[in-house]
């Protein structure tokens, strides 16, 4: 094993984790588990029995190493330099994260991801490619999500310009469930190769089947060591090992108070918390329970900028600097650290099937199941509902801004004249457990990360505030259902802006006629979760920036900053 847990971080909190550990060893939970016993999180087994395939991952896709090699080997072969990964969610985090922590060997294909339907981010991830010399990869486990269908109509317009009809579906391959939308499709469209997933593996368990490997492989990751790993981990559940543990800690931190998960993570080791975050917080966010995965936050310079809702998990690959001296500061402050340290970078394989035993095992704690999403369908459909209004009346359904000023629009429940007023209202609207959740419709760059982290930073070092960021629509794929389903405690501002281009959605593969555009697509996906964020009692501002990016997320992010203050009232 070369995955260690150190709890000596926890302080007076051990006593209560030993507690839980002891009930779970009592009601033999990971033998349970082991033995795929749904009784486990509920008496029904309706989407457990199903959801269970990821505990065979390690043995099962090692007898499918040689049909992955098989692909790799023939695209190499025919001088394909790049891979353009298409999904959502599940379908779309490992791939990232492996690309992200492995690079590309020499050799082999390019790999990179598309998961966002603004426009601006899919010219961003299709116009410097050579369709040509690029694999698509088509991956979603239903076979009907809407964004993946885009991007594969999209894709194929481009590889059909570039070799023509008869050979562009060549050019793609398709990973997804048997029986489903896309495997129709994709042997319609004569794709060079269709893998079918197990389908009893959920799109958030799924790093380790086909969803994950293939891509990886077609970078040149080394799979089989990833695999070795994980196999590690699974042989390491039926002893009550390091998932087990971490996921008791994770729920009795929860039942306690303390639901905001904060990553720390070793400079290599940054990748793997969007991965993280989607895994927990789909899973655990429902029944008016949840816990918060947090992500990308800066590490304070003092522990007092934290509130009592925290526990913190530090990831550290072998001996890289993981801000000793500021962990040393929250652990003498009283806060809740545990440590897991990977010896080297292939043994995330065994971090990941650690962390789905760990959100599962959370799961049994908290009395909920970690396989199901009751929330997610409702931006969906509201979704639905604004493209079908966008479809009779050639416009989505508009709403009046409540404040117009310094080039953004306002929408929310404030009586403020001013964007530090708006603000400030806003964030003092805070209770018991509150956090901040950043919904930013807009291109994913690195200087609108770099906004957006220090606004973050400006809350949470103010307010003491847990805040989180997801680019939309990628994050109803991931924390939407926690943000819909957890104790209805979050701030969501929602920050929009104007497309600077604009890409058709071709209304079939091939087809030159399109009825809707991705920028539209993704106002529909902003709306619609509003809304079902709103249906859901939850406290919602939008800001719309109708000029320069950058310029309007600086006021906004000054806004924040001055108004981190609570009101004197």
């Amino acid at each position: 094993m070369s995955l260690t847990l150190s709890l000596s971080g926890l302080g007076p909190f051990s006593d209560r984790v030993e507690q839980t550990c002891r009930s779970l060893q009592e009601q033999r939970v990971a033998a349970r588990i082991v033995e795929r016993d749904h009784t486990v999180w509920k008496p029904d087994p309706t989407e457990i029995d199903n959801r269970l395939g990821w505990l065979d991952s390690p043995g099962t896709m090692s007898g499918e190493l040689s049909q992955i090699d098989a692909l790799v080997n023939a695209v190499r072969a025919d001088g394909l330099t790049h891979a353009l990964l298409l999904g959502m969610g599940g379908s779309s985090m490992a791939p990232e994260v492996f690309r992200r922590l492995f690079g590309v060997l020499p050799g082999f294909l390019d790999l990179s991801v598309l998961d966002s339907t603004d426009p601006v981010a899919v010219d961003n991830a299709t116009g410097s490619l050579d369709p040509a010399r690029t694999l698509f990869i088509a991956a979603t486990k239903s076979g009907g999500t809407v964004e993946t269908l885009s991007f594969t109509k999209y894709c194929y317009g481009l590889a059909t310009a570039a070799v023509g009809q008869q050979r562009a579906g060549h050019q793609f391959v398709a990973i997804t469930d048997p029986g489903s939308g896309l495997a129709d499709l994709a042997s319609e469209l004569n794709f060079r190769h269709t893998f079918l997933n197990d389908p009893n593996i959920g799109g958030r368990y799924s790093a380790l089947s086909f969803f994950g490997l293939l891509p990886a492989r077609l970078a040149g990751v080394d799979i089989e060591r990833l695999l070795a790993g994980a196999g590690d981990a699974a042989r390491d559940l039926a002893q009550d090992g390091v998932g087990v543990r971490i996921g008791a800690i994770m729920g009795a931190a929860a039942v306690a108070g303390r639901d905001k998960l904060t990553f720390i993570t070793s400079p290599t080791l940054a990748p793997v918390g969007v991965w993280l975050e989607q895994l927990i917080a789909e899973s655990t966010g429902k029944q008016g329970k949840g816990i918060l995965p947090v992500d990308g936050e800066p590490v304070a310079t003092t522990p007092e900028a934290y509130g009592d809702d925290r526990l913190f998990l530090r990831l550290r690959l072998g001996q890289e600097r993981c801000e000793d001296a500021a962990v040393e500061a929250l652990i003498h402050a009283g806060h809740p650290v545990v440590d897991l340290q990977l010896d080297e970078l292939h043994e995330v394989g065994n971090l990941m099937f650690a962390c789905e035993v760990a959100t599962v095992v959370a799961g049994h704690v908290l009395e909920i199941n970690p396989f199901d999403q009751p929330d997610v369908e409702a931006a969906k459909i509201l979704a639905r509902s604004m493209m079908a209004a966008y479809g009779k009346q050639g416009r989505l359904p508009t709403s009046t801004p409540t404040l117009e000023t310094e080039g953004i629009a306002v929408y929310g429940d404030t009586s403020a004249s001013t964007l530090v007023d708006v603000a400030r209202q806003f964030l003092d609207s805070a209770g018991v457990g509150a956090y901040l959740s950043l919904q930013a419709y807009v291109p994913a760059t690195a200087e609108v990360d770099t906004i957006l982290t220090a606004l973050r930073q400006h809350v949470r070092d103010g307010r003491r505030l847990a805040t989180t960021t997801g680019y939309g629509p990628r994050f109803l794929h991931s924390t939407g259902q926690l943000h819909k389903g957890d104790a209805g405690h979050g701030l969501f501002l929602q920050i929009t802006c104007d497309d600077e281009v604009d890409l058709d959605i071709p209304d079939e593969p091939g087809s030159t006629t399109s009825a809707v555009s991705f920028g539209t697509l993704k106002a529909a996906q902003a709306l619609g979760d509003r809304q079902a964020l709103l249906d859901s009692g939850r406290q919602v501002l939008r800001l719309h920036i109708g000029g320069d990016l950058a310029t309007g997320l600086e006021k906004i992010k000054a806004a924040f900053s001055s108004a981190t203050h609570p009101s004197a009232a």
